[in-house]
This record gives C-alpha cells, structure tokens and sequence, in this order.
C-alpha cells in the first residue's frame, strides 16, 4: 500500500504497462523530455527510451491515425491528448476509424488504443483547455471511456485500458491530478467498466464521475447533518454505463441526482 497523488498513480500505472509488455508504447506532445504539461509522464523516456516513449509532432490526427496503424501492426499505443480541448483535430480518426475498426471487420481486427484525455474544468484556462466533452464520445459505437476518481482507481484503471482489446479512451479529472490517496499496488479494483457504491444512503442517490465524485461525496457528508441520508455512486465508466448497480440504488432511494460537467446544449 503507497500513498500517491492521481498523477503519480497514472505515472505508476503506465510504467508497469510498459514494464509488462515490449509492445506498449506511449505517443503525445511533450511527454518524452518535459514528462507532460502536468508531469504524468516524468520519468518514462529516460527509463523506457524514446522508441517507447515519443514525442510526437502538434498534430493530434497525426497521433491518432499513427495509434491505429500501430495497432494493426499489433503494438499497444497509448496516446496523450495535451488538454481536452484539443483532441477535436483527431476526432474524425478517433469516432468514424478508430471506433469502427473491429465492426467494419467483422470482428477480424481489433485496435487496442489507449487515449488519455485530461479533462475537466477547475484549473482557471481559458477555452480548448478546460472542456468536457466526454458526451461526445460516449454517443460513438465502438468506444469505451473510463474515468477515474481517485488514485487506486488511477493506478489500475490505465493498466485495465491498456490490456483491452477495445479502444479505450481514458478522461483524467486534471483539477484531481493531486489529490492524494492510497493505492494497493497488489490487489487491481474491479471491472474498469462497473460502477462503485462509495456511500450507502436512503434519501436519494448522486450519480458523478471524474471530478465531481469527490463533490458528491462531500455534498452528501453536508446532507448527513441536514438529517438527509445521501447514497453516493461513482459511475468510474461513461460507456459502457453499469445501469444494474445505479437501477438497484435508486429502486431503494426512490431519487436521482446526476452531477457532471459535460455540456449539455
């Protein structure tokens, strides 16, 4: 057991993923030499070299369509979107090739690219710097996209992605990047793809991901001296979305709260 911060925790994570496999690779802009605008990637260049760990050239449909083609070659890219804002110059490759490889085939190829998208408002950017657009890719066939909320959920959660045969898109909660917990390096989480029950309740459920997890969980302690019992689920994957565990919740609660930031008009 080691305390970590997110960030730390998805650094960990990568590196065992590398560690684990020689076919696993990471592509983004400035993780290599800078380790990433927020530092995720410190440190992997220097002991994974730089055919493993690539800078890549301002070009997020270069990194993409780069991922897929390595993809098919049967290596496992995990590729670094620098701020949400910015994957949309790869959206066509991520949503109409990415997404569709596997059902275009007939199930005969399958693309297993990671993307990491940090994600998320709270940190004081102006525009393509703090967005959400999570909604977008959630409506796309083919997708799967995770998010995680804390640091053990982070840790495992990458590694879990990396391992699918599914591209797997990963939202990082950037205004959580440092928030700090602890993290069993031995004992993986669950399924990426199931939600967790963070806080029993009886007055009404509150269904968050990402970032708002932790402001769901503090809601819910400020409704508990209001006398209001606040059940509190972390949803951990946007699509597939584990409908069971939130329809068994508020079968009992009776009421639903869905907190999140991604636009909605």
């Amino acid at each position: 057991m080691a305390t970590m911060t997110i960030a730390k925790a998805i650094n960990e994570g990568l590196r065992a993923s590398l560690a684990n496999d020689p076919k696993t690779l990471l592509m983004g802009e400035d993780i290599g030499e800078l380790g990433g605008v927020y530092r995720v990637t410190d440190g992997l260049k220097k002991d994974f070299g730089a055919l493993r760990v690539v800078d890549s050239p301002l070009a997020e449909s270069g990194i993409i369509g780069t991922a897929i083609g390595l993809a098919l070659r049967g290596y496992r890219p995990i590729c670094e979107i620098q701020f949400d804002g910015f994957v949309f110059p790869g959206f066509n490759q991520i949503t109409t090739q990415l997404a569709k490889l596997r059902t275009r085939s007939d199930g005969m190829l399958s693309a297993p690219v990671v993307i990491r998208i940090p994600y998320g408002g709270g940190i004081g950017s102006v525009e393509h710097h703090s967005e959400s657009p999570e909604a977008l890719f959630a409506h796309t066939a083919g997708l799967r996209i995770i998010t995680p909320s804390n640091a053990q959920d982070a840790y495992w959660m990458i590694q879990q992605a990396v391992t699918c045969e599914d591209p797997v898109i990963v939202f990082e909660p950037k205004r959580r990047y440092w928030l700090k917990g602890e993290v069993d390096t031995a004992a993986p989480t669950a399924d990426p793809f199931s939600a967790q029950v963070l806080r029993r309740g009886t007055d009404a459920t509150v269904v968050a991901y990402g970032p708002l997890v932790p402001v769901a969980l503090a809601a819910a302690a400020a409704a508990e001296e209001d006398g209001r019992s606040i059940e509190v689920i972390d949803l951990r994957s946007i699509s597939p979305i584990d409908f069971d565990t939130v329809t068994e919740s508020v079968t009992r609660t009776g009421r639903l709260v869905v907190a999140h930031e991604a636009p909605t008009f």
